[in-house]
């Protein structure tokens, strides 16, 4: 079904995959045909470096959403911005709601209103689109870039190059700012076959995921898709594999185009920004992944990873085994917090799931649901504990779904038909009841992302499927059921786009900016608090141990029913780590303290007593550390932390707690570790075991000449875990950095890097 290949391949003529460089096929040195790839063609004409190993890049458009534009607008603000240099995208799917918290919600949606307004961007309105139906819409052209705010930015079948990442990343951009990374690792990603029939694109995708993901196989590289089964796919289809990449933990992504790409821009009235991609004759990648289509069957992502994946046919013929694995997986996942079975989701020999969702940005196309409509017409779900739910990720698609008569077949079954919104995504929508086990076509199920809260003893279980297989269940009355188990006649009926509902409602200030318009401010839109410089010798008490496998950016910072503080930096870090160590926070604060004295010219050691007998030990060796060169805050450990979304918050709320650093065996994606940076914290890396370490919760831990080691570009960066009998070396590594990220880490964040 799917096969790695070790090492690099050619790609001929776009067809033949060949492993040995001495084939007389493969005509051209393999640096030159590392050119040939359609990243590379983008990369190279985006970059503005003049040097394709050290990259700056330049996108041609953005877009963010309505629980990340505040923050990155307020930073920009604080930076100097005066007008949105280049096509900027407000969206407002995932607060949507405006049901918690008061007005906070609106309040944000009008501060991105007067934003747009003030500086030359795009306001689309809430329940108009998910943020990237609209980009797909209305913002992808073929050869182009585009920069987003959110983790899922990904537009490659339409011959985008989208990359998500941190806020500040975007606000790097807005200040006529590059985009700097090394030239990526590009994997190409051949496709094979034909899907059967019933078959969707997140069964495709998840067998992808679960192919790649464990081993990193794609990790912070490119993924290009090839082959002679792309032709095959529509245009839905194969965004429908593409948006899920991100959960491979890939860069980016990329496909060759034809002409069903060519008719989906038609179809939106932009048929001029539609550009043929291909690879060249003879195209070298650093790896191959071989993907025969005709051999996926429908898949689910068990809980508490996409990557956790089966075909719904193997866990119907294993169900006891297989849930017993994923509560093994749980007692890691969940430390033993609450108590987690699924064993009484077995009746009669089947597993029987009381939720069901077709919904945002990888679930919400029209040909999904118009599947599943085929699908569920003529049934009905029953009057059990089962509910479905379909949210369409754009008012045109909601339109057109309309018009065909599938709202009115999903409906006459019990489904519930929403508006465009991302909730069920990220715990802000369709919360199931304790213990329920929930079926989605959406990008995530870690634990607790779907809303309900470990800290007062809530579990859930979400399991990723593709919408045939979920509407096929809920034919079948909430019992796991493949969608290649009925016989289903697909219409597959035409898509139009009404380009009407978008002229009427979106703000689109055509990149003219209005200086007299006033920013309007709710209560809950607060300013960055101020920041140091990194200090000469730094003091960080570790606060946090995780040693979990991964750490996700949801346990770092939740989602759901936090959303609604992240245009106020202060009140949203109360909230961080609170379903991974709530502990965390009061930890952070009274080590912060002793920061907070130094910054108010005070003594450190009167705020926090317990750091006399460090600071004694230290001046031991280090008598001269001290008054005027002497900084003091927090840090985590986390074996591989930074999985999954795109948002900044994961690192601001630690900074803005006091925290200086990260300690880490690993990171789990760039943007998370751009985050730590963009914010001033050090990105440690240490190759200590994770059950053998030399420090533990806390310790304390000493940074002598950390400045100048940085300054100096040290491999290597010396420090010391304080103890009372001792002090223990402990060799720390910063990895790879850019001149100027080094100078943000001096400054103390991006906002000081770009004040001066």
């Amino acid at each position: 079904m799917i096969q790695l290949y070790d090492g690099g391949a050619y790609l001929v003529n776009g067809t033949e995959i060949v492993t040995d460089a001495a084939d007389p096929r493969v005509n051209i040195p393999q640096e030159e045909a590392a050119k040939n790839s359609m990243a590379y063609s983008i990369l190279e004409a985006h970059n503005t470096s003049g040097n394709m190993e050290r990259l700056q890049i330049k996108f041609d458009k953005m877009t963010s959403h309505d629980i990340t534009f505040v923050g990155i607008i307020q930073t920009a603000r604080a930076s100097g911005l005066e007008k949105f240099p280049i096509p900027y995208v407000l969206t407002n799917c995932h607060n949507s709601l405006c049901a918690v918290g008061g007005t906070i919600n609106e309040d944000d949606h009008m501060f991105g209103l007067t934003c747009a307004k003030k500086y030359g961007g795009i306001y689309v309105p809430p329940h108009q689109a998910v943020i990237h139906q609209f980009a797909r819409e209305m913002l992808a052209g073929g050869g182009r870039m585009i920069l987003g705010s959110d983790s899922h930015t990904r537009y490659g079948a339409l011959g985008t190059m989208a990359m998500g990442e941190g806020g500040p990343e975007l606000v790097k951009q807005l200040l006529n700012k590059t985009y700097d990374i090394k030239m990526p690792d590009v994997v190409g990603i051949y496709l094979d076959g034909e899907p059967a029939v019933g078959v969707g694109p997140q069964d495709v995708a998840l067998a992808i995921i679960g192919a790649v993901f464990g081993n990193g196989y794609v990790n912070n590289k490119v993924m290009e898709f090839v082959g002679p089964a792309v032709s095959r796919l529509s245009a839905d289809f194969r965004i429908g594999i593409d948006v899920m990449t991100t959960e491979t933990t890939c860069l980016s992504s990329i496909w060759t185009t034809d002409e069903k790409i060519k008719e989906f821009y038609d179809i939106h009235g932009r048929v001029e920004e539609y550009k043929e991609l291909a690879p060249g004759a003879v195209t070298y990648y650093d790896g191959m992944v071989y993907v025969n289509l005709s051999e996926i069957k429908p898949m689910i992502a068990m809980p508490f990873h996409p990557s956790n994946v089966y075909t719904i046919d193997e866990v119907n013929a294993n169900l006891k085994d297989i849930l017993h694995d994923v509560e093994q997986k749980a007692l890691v996942s969940l430390d033993g917090q609450v108590d987690y079975s699924l064993q009484n989701k077995i009746v009669d020999g089947k597993l029987y799931v009381e939720q069901g969702i077709i919904a945002g940005c990888a679930g919400g196309g029209f040909e999904n649901i118009c599947a599943a409509t085929d699908i569920i017409r003529g049934r009905n779900i029953g009057s059990d504990e089962f509910t479905f739910s379909v949210y369409p990720a754009s008012t045109p698609i909601y339109m057109e779904l309309v018009k065909n008569g599938s709202v009115a077949d999903l409906m006459a079954a019990g489904t519930i038909v929403k508006t465009a919104f991302c909730g069920p995504c990220f715990g802000a929508g369709d919360t199931p009841a304790n213990n329920a086990f929930s079926i989605r076509h959406s990008t995530r199920n870690f634990p607790n992302r779907e809303g309900s809260k470990l800290q007062n003893g809530q579990i859930s279980s979400v399991a990723l499927m593709d919408a045939r297989s979920i509407a096929a269940t809920a034919a079948n009355k909430g019992f796991l059921t493949s969608a290649t188990d009925l016989d289903v006649e697909y219409k597959g009926p035409k898509y139009h786009f009404d380009k009407s509902i978008y002229a009427n409602r979106v703000f689109d200030s055509h990149g003219v900016p209005d200086p007299e318009v006033e920013v309007k401010f709710g209560p809950n839109i607060k300013d960055w608090p101020e920041m140091s410089a990194l200090p000469q010798n730094l003091i960080v008490k570790v606060v946090s141990e995780i040693h979990d496998p991964v750490t996700t950016t949801d346990e770092l910072i939740p989602s759901g029913e936090t959303s609604s503080y992240r245009s106020n930096p202060l009140g949203l870090a109360e909230f961080a780590l609170s379903r991974k160590d709530p502990a965390y926070v009061g930890r952070a604060k009274e080590i912060q303290k002793a920061q907070k004295a130094i910054e108010a010219g005070e003594c450190p050691l009167d705020a926090v007593e317990e750091l006399k007998p460090v600071l004694a030990k230290i001046h031991e060796t280090y008598p001269e550390v001290g008054e005027g060169n002497l900084g003091v805050g927090s840090t985590i450990f986390a074996v591989k932390p930074g999985d999954g979304s795109a948002r900044e918050q994961a690192a601001s709320c630690q900074k803005v707690l006091g925290g200086w650093a990260n300690i880490a065996n690993e990171y789990a994606t760039k943007r998370y570790r751009s985050n730590l940076i963009n914010w001033g914290m050090l990105p440690f890396l240490t190759e200590e075991d994770h059950e053998h370490l030399s420090f533990a919760n806390g310790d304390y831990i000493f940074v002598p000449d950390v400045r100048k080691a940085v300054e100096d570009k040290l491999d290597v960066i010396k420090a010391y875990v304080v103890k009372e009998d001792g002090m223990t070396e402990l060799n720390l590594k910063l990895g790879d950095l850019t001149d100027p990220e080094r100078e943000i880490i001096l400054k103390g964040c991006l906002i000081n890097y770009y004040r001066g």
